[in-house]
């Protein structure tokens, strides 16, 4: 069995990460999974950091939206700014 790479156990190392890395390591998380040879006890700790750099990734990503204008031509041919909606 591989050692697990330790990121943290609070949602504040989380937060903390670049979007890129929470990426990367959500991927590590996920391959170890489903390899399911890990014990119990650590495939429940896996997950839970699992879970915590999804919810980190989905704030981080809803923030970076909030931010976002997207450029557009109305009907008058002019370039406005259009708040980036989901859709």
């Amino acid at each position: 069995m591989e050692p697990q790479e330790s990121i943290g156990t609070g949602a504040s190392t989380e937060e903390a990460m670049p979007l890129e890395a929470i990426f990367e390591r959500l991927a590590k998380v996920v391959e170890s999974l489903e390899k399911g040879d890990l014990p119990l006890e650590e495939s429940l700790r896996v997950f839970e950091e699992g879970v915590r750099l999804t919810r980190a990734g989905q704030r981080r990503l809803d923030a970076a939206e909030k931010r976002v204008d997207q450029l557009v031509t109305n009907e008058a041919g002019e370039t406005v700014l259009q708040p980036m909606g989901r859709g």
